[in-house]
């Protein structure tokens, strides 16, 4: 089985990214692989995936989804409204 990793962030929390083609950006982390160390933060890190048609009839498309990072990439900037 494979080692999971501690992490200083939460799902829900507000993340600035300080390293990478995002850097100075905020987003808020959507899932965490605390087994690679990785995080998805909304509207960071987009890459695209083309699909070829599968029969004659179907057009191809280029789908747009947000890739994840290394936590060690992000620094917490607020946490979600607690009380």
């Amino acid at each position: 089985m494979g080692k999971t990793i501690k992490m200083h962030i939460k799902v829900g929390d507000t993340v600035k990214i300080i390293a990478g083609f995002d850097k100075n950006k905020t987003g808020e982390v959507l899932k965490i692989y605390r087994n690679t160390g990785k995080i998805i933060v909304k509207g960071i890190n987009f890459k695209y995936k083309h699909i070829k048609p599968n029969t004659e009839n179907e057009v191809g498309e280029i789908k747009q989804f947000e890739a994840p990072i290394h936590h060690s990439n992000v620094k917490l900037n607020s946490t979600s409204t607690e009380s």
